[in-house]
């Protein structure tokens, strides 16, 4: 199984739509931008919180890139 194989199918067991092409290239942009900003770890939590938050992608990668130039 692929990571999008495994992406739609866990997303199926959640209730809830995979990401589109766009959404997924946003997700890994962010989470880029937490992990060679801060430590790697900074990465998967960063995605959570901006989910958790409810902010759109476009947001949360300005907002992190923002902390990457401070």
């Amino acid at each position: 199984m692929n990571a999008n194989e495994w992406l739609a199918a866990y997303a199926d067991k959640l209730g809830t739509d995979p990401p589109t092409k766009d959404e997924f290239k946003g997700v890994l942009d962010l989470a880029a931008e937490a992990a060679h900003s801060s430590e790697r770890i900074s990465a998967p939590i960063a995605c959570w919180l901006a989910a958790r938050a409810g902010v759109s992608l476009e947001d949360a990668l300005e907002h992190a890139r923002e902390l990457g130039d401070g």
